[in-house]
Formats: structure tokens, C-alpha cells, sequence
């Protein structure tokens, strides 16, 4: 008699704890790979099929039934959570012997859950990675627009906080289209060693069917299938690189919540978000909060975390299945989740706000940010780069105690400082000046942001 009706109860005499029995269960997280187990279990039938331990009849009938089953957790896959089935897999299995009696007891034949929940797993992360794809490709599109349409917009850049020197709007959001690409890429990367599908592999040893592992990877649209059965079953290094693109990803989204931020605030005042994406005070009614951006942030602490719960979940595991690794599910699906909502989050964003332009051009001009020029203009005239450098210091402290800008110094306070100064100078401090005095590769002069965005959007069209 099967104790308990679970898929190992004829080793055991007597019931299972009940407190045990729902530590022990996982069927509220991993119901999420039902499709997947359904689909796989579809392309095993067949596989059992070719090694006749199906016959063609019986093979026929379970898809049919798995079929049919799949098309009706489609409409309502929570419905499964009521089912006191310990995992997916069994839960699958208990509905095929209900619609088809025992002769779905015959699917399971020469595969274990060991093998099964890592194909489900590597399947659900198949299916997954092209939509968080699509958003890392819109958020890039976004970024391209905006770049495209502020090329010219003057800001200040700034390093530790501090202006440093001018750059554009548009040139600030190609730097985070190239982390957002680099994600993309990463992403990819992390797909080609995934796309290996360990079905067939067994509890850990292999299966005694004379399946064609190939040709039920190929079933699977997998690319290849895994060269040892005890690397498979136990390999969760697919996990630990998502989850490792994902907290770097967020940490991307992170620092782009914390510009707009900051560029948002009162006292900069370069963007206004809209009242779509923002919140309000319950008690000072002026307020405008940037609550997504902040989520963002705190969001991205969450799946840091959960990168590292996984590490250290596997840090210490013997070859090959430990019970230990189902709790990669939960942290997985937590993150892509939380990565998946935060990128789209960052799109609304992206599309919904204002850039204030004459604010920009306004706060670039304040800031002394056009101070290297003075160095750079002497290093032009023969001075020592050292020596150029502590001039251009001591002009900055002029104008401040003057309360004027750089390029509001008359000549004579130049030459104070520096023979070698003339009536040149005043071009070098333009704004326009200072952005298409770096016109190498990378720099942000004007016409190398257009070739930048020239270049990316030859790759993402």
C-alpha cells in the first residue's frame, strides 16, 4: 500500500507527521512549472515511446490527456494549491492516473524528480528570459529616444556628487543604455550554457531505458543534453548566473533611480516626473514623492539578498540531489519577478517625464564645470599639465570670491595668473566649447554622441 498516496510511500510503514508533511512540501512554489513539467513529461512519453516501454497507442493516450490537462490549468493554475499533492511533479502524475487510470503510472519510468525539476526549472527559465529580454530591449529603445532628443541639452556631470564637467542629457542616457546592453548581453551568455537539458539523467547515475538523450533535448528545444548525469542533476549554476544578471541588472536600475532622484529634487530641479508614477503625503499636501524610484531601490536589496541565500545554500552540498536546492525556486521566481516589474517600472518612468532644459543649461553654468578648459588651454600653450592644473585652481577661487562665472573674468585677471593668457580663452570656456573639446571616441562632444547613437541604433533595429 502507498502511504499517504505519495510517489515513495512502499519503503515506508507508517503516515508522515503532518507538521512534516507540510515543512516538506513545495507545491505552493513550484506549481509555477506546471506547463513546463506537462511539456516535459509530453516529450519523456515519447522518448518511452521509441524505447518501447510505451506502446504507440499508450503513448497517444497520455499525451492526449497531459494535452488536456494543460489547457485547463491554463485557466485557473492556482486551482492547483488545493491539492495536498507534495510537488508538481506528483500532482501531474496523480491527475494523468485519475484521467487515464494506471496506465499513467507508466510515464514515470526510468526518470526521477532529481532529473525532472531541473529540465522543468531550465524550461521555465527558457520561457522566461525572452520577456525580460523584450523589456531590457524597450528600456534601451527609451533611453535612445530620449538621447536622441536631448543630444544637445546641457548639464552638468558630475563626480562625488560635485559638478566636474558639462555633458548633455542625451550623452547621460546612453551611459545607462550601455549598462542596460551589457545586461543584455550577460543575459545571452548565461542562456547558451542553460540551454542543456539534463532529462534522462535520472536520480543520478542515468536511466536503464535506451533513451536518446539528443533527440529528447532537440523534443525539448534544448540545444544539447548534459554529459554527466551527476553534474546534471545537482548543477544549479544556471540559477546562481540569473540571479547573478538579475542583482546586477538591479543594481543598474538602482543607480538610475538614484539620479533621477536626485535630479528631481527641488534644489536640481532638471526633470519632473509625471503624477502617474509618483505619490503624495498624507499629511504635507505640497508633496510629490518619487515612490517607484525608491521601490527600485529597496527592491534591489531583496534580490542581492536572495543571490546570496543561494550561494550559501550551495556552498556546502555533496554530489548530487539535496533537498536544500528546493529553495531555489523561491528565490529565482522572487527575483525575476521583482526584476521583470522593476524594468517596466523604469520604462513608465522613462516615458512619462520632463526634461527642463533651461534648468540644465542654467546649472552647468554656475558650477565651474568648464574649469578644466583654463588647464587644458595652457597645456595647449606649453604649460606643465602640474603647473596648468594649480592655475586653473587659483582663477576658480578668483571667481568665486568675484561671485562670477569663469568666462566673466576680464583678461587682466587671467594674465594675474598667467602671461600666456589671451582673448582665446573666452572661447574655450563656451559650454559648447568644453563638450566638443573631447571629441575622441566615447567623448561627448557633439558629434560623437550622434555617431554613439548612430552606432546603437544600427544594433537594436
Amino acid at each position: 500500500m502507498n502511504i499517504d498516496n505519495k510517489l515513495w510511500g512502499g519503503r515506508f510503514l507508517k503516515k508522515s507527521n503532518q507538521l512534516f508533511t507540510k515543512f516538506n512540501c513545495s507545491l505552493k512554489i513550484d506549481y509555477h512549472l506546471v506547463e513546463q513539467d506537462i511539456f516535459g513529461s509530453i516529450a519523456w512519453s515519447k522518448s518511452l515511446l521509441e524505447c518501447n516501454v510505451l506502446t504507440t497507442k499508450e503513448q497517444k493516450k497520455i499525451e492526449l490527456a497531459l494535452c488536456i490537462l494543460k489547457q485547463d490549468v491554463k485557466k485557473n493554475k492556482e486551482k492547483i494549491l488545493n491539492s495536498t499533492s507534495e510537488d508538481i511533479h506528483s500532482w501531474v502524475e496523480s491527475q494523468l492516473v485519475d484521467m487515464i487510470g494506471p496506465l499513467g503510472k507508466k510515464l514515470h519510468t526510468g526518470r526521477s524528480r532529481n532529473d525532472q525539476v531541473t529540465t522543468d526549472l531550465k524550461l521555465w527559465c527558457k520561457d522566461t528570459i525572452p520577456n525580460i529580454l523584450f523589456s531590457l530591449k524597450k528600456i534601451q529603445c527609451d533611453l535612445l529616444r530620449k538621447a536622441e532628443l536631448l543630444y544637445d541639452c546641457i548639464m552638468p556631470g558630475y563626480t562625488h556628487l560635485q559638478q566636474a564637467q558639462p555633458i548633455t542629457f542625451g550623452y547621460w542616457c546612453l551611459a545607462y543604455l550601455h549598462m542596460f546592453k551589457r545586461d543584455t548581453n550577460r543575459l545571452l551568455d548565461s542562456l547558451k550554457r542553460l540551454d542543456v537539458s539534463p532529462l534522462g539523467s535520472g536520480a543520478l547515475s542515468g536511466t536503464f531505458c535506451s533513451i536518446d538523450r539528443d533527440a529528447l533535448a532537440k523534443r525539448m528545444n534544448f540545444n544539447s543534453s548534459t554529459e554527466n548525469s551527476l553534474d546534471a542533476v545537482s548543477d544549479r549554476d544556471y540559477v546562481l548566473e540569473l540571479l547573478s544578471v538579475a542583482s546586477i541588472s538591479m543594481i543598474h536600475l538602482s543607480r538610475f533611480s538614484e539620479d533621477i532622484i536626485f535630479f528631481n529634487s527641488v534644489e536640481c530641479n532638471f526633470i519632473e516626473l509625471s503624477d502617474s508614477i509618483t505619490s503624495g503625503s498624507s499629511l504635507m499636501p505640497q508633496k510629490k514623492n518619487p515612490d517607484a524610484l525608491e521601490l527600485i531601490r529597496g527592491k534591489t536589496g531583496r534580490v542581492h539578498g536572495y543571490l546570496l541565500s543561494m550561494l550559501t545554500i550551495l556552498k556546502g552540498l555533496p554530489l548530487s540531489y539535496n533537498k536544500d536546492m528546493q529553495e531555489d525556486k523561491y528565490l529565482l521566481f522572487s527575483a525575476m519577478n521583482i526584476w521583470m516589474n522593476c524594468l517596466n517600472i523604469t520604462i513608465l518612468v522613462l516615458r512619462n517625464m520632463i526634461v527642463n532644459k533651461s534648468i540644465c543649461l542654467h546649472s552647468a553654468k554656475k558650477g565651474y564645470s568648464n574649469a578644466t578648459e583654463i588647464a587644458d588651454y595652457l597645456v595647449n600653450k606649453g604649460v606643465s599639465f602640474r603647473e596648468a592644473h594649480f592655475i586653473a585652481g587659483k582663477i576658480v577661487l578668483e571667481a568665486i570670491n568675484q561671485k562670477c562665472a569663469l568666462e566673466e573674468l576680464n583678461i587682466s585677471t587671467f594674465k594675474k595668473y598667467h602671461f600666456i593668457f589671451e582673448e582665446d580663452i573666452y572661447n574655450k570656456l563656451s559650454l559648447n566649447s568644453c563638450l566638443n573639446s573631447k571629441n575622441s571616441k566615447g567623448g561627448v562632444s557633439l558629434r560623437q554622441i550622434l555617431q554613439s547613437i548612430y552606432n546603437i541604433k544600427k544594433e537594436l533595429y
